[in-house]
């Protein structure tokens, strides 16, 4: 690169110099300045892909509206209430004329359950993600998969009549280990952004996780508060693999 340079300086000299030359100025180059790139600008959806889904983790203190610029849903900090870091999966994003990506819709982890809201893309920092979970109430059993491909299924319980686990389109919001991996939750609990229909007065508002158990018999039930539980030994297979922003799909 060093080299390049002086070659650059040494020719220009010399040419001012008239060395090799007629002393006379050279022409200048008729070759094309760089070009703008231009777009249509609009909106574009950036969900459905079934090996590819998008996650934007907050970089600074951020607000999302309801559309751009418009009303404010809720302003939301780096991390959440459990000190991980505030993400958001990607619906779609918002091109200006020059393609440049000014805002993002984004699905937000708050009630009422599958909410969305825009936010501004230079608050985030967007990363792909190749994961996402499928939940069918009606097997009972949990589904992961990578670039599309099957990589893990478990059993699992499943809310009961009283406390459902919730329909829809999700996604994981956040990855927590608890302080006893012989409790409740075992050794993880993966969050996602879903909340339950009717424990509304649950610490935190009830949220939905995919998490193991201190109860092994009551796996492939309709027992739990809406959380999904599957086995210790399946969960530590999901945890690491379950990165924020994966989709969650929930159907019967």
């Amino acid at each position: 690169m060093f080299r390049n340079c002086v070659v650059t300086v040494t020719l220009a000299a010399l040419v001012s110099a008239g060395c090799g030359g007629t002393g006379q100025t050279p022409p200048r180059s008729s070759a094309p300045g760089p070009s703008v790139r231009r777009c249509a600008a609009g909106t574009r959806s950036l969900a459905g892909s079934t090996t590819v889904a998008w996650a934007a983790a907050l970089q600074q203190p951020t607000t999302a509206f309801r559309v751009p610029g418009g009303a404010a849903i809720k302003r939301f900090g780096v991390v959440n209430v459990n000190k991980a870091a505030m993400v958001f999966g990607v619906l779609g994003e918002r091109v200006d004329a020059r393609c440049r990506v000014t805002w993002l819709h984004v699905a937000l982890p708050i009630r009422p359950n599958g909410a969305t809201g825009w936010v501004r893309a230079a608050s985030v920092v967007r990363t792909p993600v190749h994961t996402r979970i499928t939940v069918d109430l009606s097997e009972r059993r949990v589904r992961l998969y990578r670039d599309g491909r099957l990589v893990l299924t478990a059993p699992a319980a499943i809310g009961s009549t009283a406390t459902p686990t919730p329909l829809g389109r999700y996604y994981v919001n956040q990855r927590l280990i608890p302080s006893d991996p012989n409790g409740p939750y075992g050794p993880g609990a993966v969050g996602i952004s879903a909340f339950s229909p009717v424990l509304t007065g649950w610490t935190q508002g009830g949220p939905i996780a995919i998490h193991g158990t201190n109860e092994p018999w009551s796996i492939g039930r309709a027992v739990s508060n809406g959380c999904l539980r599957i086995p210790n030994a399946k969960l530590r297979e999901l945890f690491p693999l379950a990165v924020s922003g994966t989709p969650v799909l929930i159907r019967r």
